[in-house]
């Protein structure tokens, strides 16, 4: 999806409040941003969009490439083409130019991820081209080198010959300088620091909370278990204030004790930057349910013998297992770790939680069972052998479920985690999470056991579905077929 009009106008919003008394000077970009034409169309005239890369090494200084048509010193960049954001569309300009990745790079704590400048230049008419003169609004983003050495360059010959490094005080532009200027007493200092954090909670039992994102694009690692956290935002005085109040944000009823720094990983952006993550650990012993989750889809608790069943973010289950094997539980979580469902305040369970076995044969089809007619949820039609969590761990629930349903027996170990779906049957329901997992063995021979629930069960090869399957459970078994890890369907 190209960059919208509504993007460009927030980021020139958001720096004009840094710097409002460039408003005045920026009323063209203003001005082509509330017309009818698309501001990033080199079309569109009296000017457009454009974007720049300031890249900074650790000695502070700027790399300038030399522009062929110009004979001008400028910082790599060019033209928005089909990119998601203007940060995105730098992060091309200055790899096709100078062969540097969006992985050698990482935002600066001083702009996080915002313009630091926004340029205006004429263009001179260019008759072999049809183009008349007019302006580039130039916005231009801030980047540190992240390793200690400078990435290898390969310079574009169509348009670029030679690049220099040059200080702060030698920068060509002169709005830049005087920023890149300004922003060094402020620790613009070319070297690399967290900017992001997150939060390793547990409970000192031997349970980790996991946080499972939203399967939505832009989202950062979508439709994986992650941990709680988030960016820096200007106006954060510390990084623990900023995981404080991304806690808040996300989990309000989530207040953890002891944040603690244990490590700094390094994590990749949607946009491919390096990202300096600084790790706090801390401790929680709640239910999940009483943390009034706001963002992403669930917070539940998991022990390290349970995260190869998990889609986990890169790193996590190191992470985890290494924090696990540095600070072994002593005793098995006590009784008053398990609350019971009458002490989660009223209005905070936002989800119910639903285990689902993906079961097949050796002929690969799946076992499914027909609900009862006078079933209320699903009457008449096909369903996973399925059950709700009881204030116990999924794999446990499965395993009951299993039995008491079918009389089929399922280990433990032998169970993994294989899809999830996230869905809403109506604007006023509350949202169901179907947790579906898969057995690789299992003994016993399906049997109807709750007779007021399932009346029969039958094996279906996936291509060949009756037509009343619940929703869900068919896009269930569409998405495991087809890899998907997560489906999200709703209101």
């Amino acid at each position: 999806m190209p960059v919208t009009r509504s993007h460009i106008r927030a980021t020139a919003e958001s720096y004009l409040a840094r710097h409002p008394h460039e408003r005045e000077s920026l009323a063209g970009l203003l001005a082509i941003v509330d017309g009818p034409d698309d501001p990033s169309d080199r079309a569109t005239l009296p000017g457009h969009v454009t974007c720049s890369a300031v890249v900074i090494d650790r000695n502070r200084h700027v790399l300038h490439i030399g522009h062929k048509v110009t004979g001008l010193l400028l910082t790599p960049g060019g033209y928005v083409e089909a990119d998601r954001s203007l940060l995105a569309a730098t992060l091309r300009e200055v790899s096709e130019e100078t062969g540097i990745r969006p992985g050698d790079l990482c935002l600066t704590p001083q702009f996080l991820g915002a313009p630091v400048d926004i340029d205006v230049h004429g263009i001179d008419a260019n008759p072999a081209k049809g183009e008349p003169s007019h302006q580039h609004f130039d916005f231009r983003f801030a980047f540190y080198v992240s390793a200690e050495q400078l990435p290898p360059l390969r310079l574009q010959d169509e348009e670029v010959s030679g690049a220099q490094w040059l200080a702060f005080t030698d920068v060509r532009s002169p709005t830049l300088r005087a920023k890149l200027l300004d922003a060094e007493a402020d620790g613009l200092d070319g070297r690399p620091e967290p900017i992001n954090v997150s939060a390793l909670v547990h409970d000192g039992f031997g349970r980790y909370l996991l946080h499972l994102r939203d399967l939505r694009e832009g989202i950062w690692e979508p439709g994986v278990f992650a941990l709680l956290g988030g960016g820096r935002e200007r106006g954060d005085r510390c990084l623990e204030g900023t995981l404080r109040r991304e806690l808040a944000e996300e989990a309000p009823g989530l207040e953890p004790v002891g944040l603690t720094p244990y490590v700094v990983e390094e994590a990749t952006s949607v946009d491919g930057l390096a990202v300096p993550i600084e790790v706090y650990t801390a401790r929680w012993s709640g239910h999940p349910d009483t943390a009034n989750l706001q963002e992403g889809v669930l917070l539940q608790w998991f022990t390290p013998d349970m995260l190869d069943r998990l889609s986990l973010s890169p790193g996590l289950g190191d992470l985890i297992r290494r924090h696990a094997a540095e600070h072994p539980p002593a005793t098995n979580p006590p009784d008053r770790l398990r609350p019971q469902r009458e002490e989660a305040p009223e209005g905070t369970e936002l989800h119910i939680v639903g285990v689902h076995l993906h079961l097949q044969d050796e002929h690969g089809r799946i076992l499914l069972g027909l609900r009862h007619p006078d079933s209320a949820f699903a009457p008449d039609e096909w369903h996973f052998l399925a059950g709700h969590c009881e204030r116990e761990a999924a794999i446990s629930c499965l395993v009951r479920e299993a039995q008491e349903e079918a009389g089929l027996i399922i280990e433990p170990g032998d169970v993994e985690l294989v899809h999830v779906v996230h869905h809403v049957d109506s604007p006023t329901a509350r949202a169901r999470i179907a947790l579906v997992f898969q057995a690789r063995t299992w003994s016993g021979t399906p049997q109807l056991l709750e007779p007021d629930r399932c009346v029969a069960w039958r094996w279906f090869r996936p291509q060949d579905l009756p037509a009343q399957v619940v929703p869900y459970t068919r896009q269930a078994i569409e998405g495991i077929t087809a890899g998907r890890p997560y489906t999200q369907t709703g209101w």
